[in-house]
């Protein structure tokens, strides 16, 4: 503990404590969203590679208890059916995460705030692609360039991911279930690449521990609420929340 508050103070660790916990239950909820959360919430406060550090645990840990939700069959299934996507996706995210610390701050949180941005305001304003013959390896291709682009840079890869499995009508089940596959396995990249990168030390990786418990407790209650609440409201919230979040870290990009 003596060691993670040489690197943030207590009022920052108790805030990164509620983000984790706010993370989680979302997570819970609607199945998505602890990176975004987190990454947009801590990096209001924290340096962007400690912020990226701190949601490495858990992102892997609540991402292994989604897809494997329906039992490790269901789960390699869908990850035989999007296996080529997954790969490029996995590719781009080793290569670009060796390059955090070379890029300057204001930028960093240009290329964290701007993409959860335009998801945000696209979802808002009702937008949403249609593939209705499915997806080819080209598009696939694409998709998982960009969006292991953004995890390895940002530790953030579900946008891209998610408008491609809305476009191709991907059953709710299915598409819940190989969210939790591939970001489960993005998080274990992320976590050897950013072992090599020096995000991911013995102190951060402490760090990220103990975000590790409101998270899990946080997607534990809101797995307990999904069935009590508007999910379409509190997903509509929870996109405002993210915008204001990421707008702040472009307000940082420009003032920095």
């Amino acid at each position: 503990m003596d060691s993670i508050l040489t690197l943030i103070s207590p009022q920052a660790l108790l805030l990164s404590l509620m983000v984790a916990s706010m993370a989680g239950i979302v997570k819970g909820m609607v199945g998505f969203a602890l990176p975004m959360i987190m990454i947009s919430g801590l990096g209001s406060f924290l340096a962007p590679d400690l912020a990226l550090a701190g949601l490495i645990l858990p992102t892997l840990a609540t991402n292994a208890l989604q897809g494997l939700r329906h039992g490790p069959a269901a789960a390699f299934a869908s990850l035989k059916r999007f296996g080529f996507l997954l790969g490029v996706g996995l590719g781009f995210l080793l290569v670009t995460s060796q390059m955090v610390r070379l890029l300057p701050v204001p930028l960093l949180f240009a290329i964290i705030g701007g993409p959860v941005a335009l998801f945000c305001v696209a979802q808002i304003l009702g937008w949403k692609a249609r593939l209705p013959g499915g997806g080819n390896r080209r598009i696939e291709a694409a998709v998982g360039a960009v969006a292991g682009s953004m995890g390895g840079l940002s530790g953030v890869w579900g946008p891209p991911f998610v408008a491609y499995l809305t476009a191709i009508d991907t059953p709710k089940a299915e598409q819940v279930r190989i969210q939790g596959v591939a970001y489960g396995l993005g998080a274990v990249a992320l976590t050897g690449a950013h072992v090599m990168s020096g995000v991911f030390t013995p102190v951060t990786a402490g760090f990220s521990a103990l975000l590790l418990i409101p998270a899990m407790i946080g997607m534990w209650l809101g797995t307990l609420v999904h069935d009590r609440i508007d999910q379409t409201l509190f997903r509509k919230m929870t996109l405002w929340v993210l915008l204001i979040a990421a707008l702040n870290l472009l307000r940082r990009a420009v003032m920095a």
